[in-house]
């Protein structure tokens, strides 16, 4: 889980399986934005079966992402 600027400023979260190893499938979610709330809202989206399969989060120090895994492992 990252976020990165793709033009213009905009911020984007995104949410990636490290197992595609860049292939397809790699990217799980690309959300517009870097706010906790918007980005556990998208989360929720994503079935439970399949974010119950997540093993390992990887993110840096901002306090969002660190907000994004907490409550994601909660929902």
């Amino acid at each position: 889980m990252d976020e990165t600027s793709l033009s213009n400023g905009e911020l984007y979260t995104i949410l990636t399986n490290k197992a595609g190893k860049g292939k397809k499938g790699t990217i799980v979610a690309m959300i517009a934005g870097t706010k906790a709330e918007t980005v556990i809202a998208i989360i929720e989206r994503i079935p439970l079966k399949q974010r119950n399969l997540v093993t390992e989060i990887t993110l840096d120090m901002a306090g969002n992402m660190g907000l994004i895994a907490k409550k994601s492992d909660q929902v």
